[in-house]
């Protein structure tokens, strides 16, 4: 086999990509791995991680400034931007140092460039050409074009962890996760904040009664809303600064507008026709296997498959321990358990999801049980100095099991995953209610809950 010939090329190194080039490569099996970016992927250098300390950052000041008192002396409790920015950087620059190095340890052939298919078996990277037995396409997600006057002025959320200062004035277009996440963490900052959603409501995917609570909450922390609206046009001032045109008639002074406004599959530049890969804008078109319906060769994993399930870095892991399997076995017998998967959006405080939601129950059950609460004069929720905090749990009365859970509050994101927990094995509310935990935590509520 020549240095060109390989048993695996992996487009992509994030999670799913890594997984399966590191253990495909352990099998004995000659793999390729490939990105046109830096070697580490968008949840490990753009994404989910340095984000979470953004957020951290955000909800610790959050937190002293509502103690301040009662718990702690008055004081300044403020955001450093610039040392947050070089603190985030101990967690990204690892990776960037020594993830190509990892692969090349691994015995795998690393290669910087775009991809692109010449024939069903065949790719092009830069200057070389690689002929493949098998093809995993796990190149992620991007933002989607907005198609609107002066898109050149507008930022992407990778832009925005990369920001060395902070503009005293951001807008975001879109009112999902990414937005809103970054609005809350701009608006601890001291900065004016403004989101547009053309939407009655943000964070659509959550729960109506928890995203009502947290869009008050959010409003009364500085953030405006610009709701059943878009930005039509984005214009650079004379003066200095931007100004965003929207559809309602309405213009917003701003310093920076970010995109949060969707993703889409990034499968464009990769020629895929070429590779006889069909595809669709929701991703590669892929069987139970996750393996490509007009080209068994290749695979697709994480946010460039089109298989109907969220796109989030677990969920993408799972996938790829499906694919290891059906890359190591004669014929792909393996589909990827997804069971329930738990959604959050890491706001100040968090929101979180998992299941069906209250309309989706009662379409499906008959003997629907709602159990729902504000959680604000809770114990747990005050120790923090949290001041806005629900809950509603939705349980099949003719089974006791759980069908949904939608949270809001403090460690909403960790309290989710009891819930993520129960649903996957299926136990009912009366096994959660009879187990021991310890006492006051936040775990101990959901007896409470249920």
């Amino acid at each position: 086999m020549s240095s060109t010939e390989f048993d695996l090329v992996v487009l992509g190194t994030g999670p799913s990509g890594g997984t399966v080039a590191r253990q495909i490569a352990e099998r004995g099996q000659r793999v390729a791995i490939v990105d046109a970016r830096e070697f580490g992927g968008v949840c490990a250098l753009r994404g989910c991680n340095p984000k979470k300390v953004y957020v951290n950052a955000g909800a610790v000041v959050d937190q002293v400034r509502r103690a301040q008192g009662s718990l702690l002396s008055q004081g300044e409790a403020s955001i450093d931007w610039s040392q947050l920015h070089q603190f985030k950087r101990q967690f990204t620059q690892p990776v960037l140092d020594s993830s190509e190095d990892k692969y090349r340890d691994a015995g795998i052939a690393t290669y910087h460039g775009a991809a692109e298919f010449l024939s069903p078996s065949r790719l092009r990277i830069e200057d070389a050409e690689l002929q493949a037995k098998r093809v995993l396409i796990a190149t992620g997600a991007k933002p989607v074009p907005l198609g609107i006057d002066g898109e050149q002025h507008i930022l992407h959320s990778d832009d925005f962890l990369g920001l060395s200062e902070l503009p005293e004035r951001i807008l975001f277009i879109g009112g999902g996760y990414v937005s809103m996440e970054f609005a809350h963490v701009v608006a601890r900052c001291g900065r004016t904040v403004a989101v547009v959603q053309n939407d009655s409501r943000i964070l659509t995917g959550f729960d109506a009664d928890m995203v009502e609570s947290l869009t008050r909450y959010s409003r009364e922390q500085g953030i405006r809303f610009h709701l059943d609206a878009s930005v039509t046009a984005v214009e650079r001032q004379d003066g200095g600064g931007l100004r965003a045109v929207l559809s309602d008639g309405q213009s917003i002074a701003t310093d920076m507008v970010i995109h949060g406004a969707g993703r889409v599959p990034n499968i464009d530049k990769l020629n895929l026709d070429a590779g006889e890969v069909e595809f669709g804008k929701q991703g590669v078109a892929v069987d139970q296997y996750l393996r490509s319906v007009s080209n068994p060769r290749v695979y697709a994993t994480g946010d460039c498959a089109d298989s109907d399930v969220p796109r989030l870095t677990p969920v993408a892991n799972e996938e790829a321990r499906a694919v290891v399997v059906n890359l190591a076995a004669d014929e792909p017998h393996a589909v990827a358990d997804y069971g329930v998967v738990p959604s959050v959006a890491f706001t100040t405080p968090s929101i979180a999801s998992i299941g069906l939601s209250e309309a989706e129950a009662r379409k499906q059950c008959d003997k629907l049980r709602v159990h729902a609460d504000d959680m604000s004069s809770w114990g747990s929720v005050r120790k923090t100095g949290g001041t806005v905090a629900a809950y509603k749990i939705l349980i099949d009365g003719n089974t006791d099991r759980i069908l949904g859970a939608h949270l809001l509050g403090p460690a909403a994101e960790e309290t989710i995953n009891l819930f993520a927990l129960a649903m996957k094995h299926d136990l009912t509310a009366a096994d959660i209610k009879s187990t021991l935990f310890v006492f006051p935590t936040f775990a101990s509520d959901v007896r409470q809950m249920l």
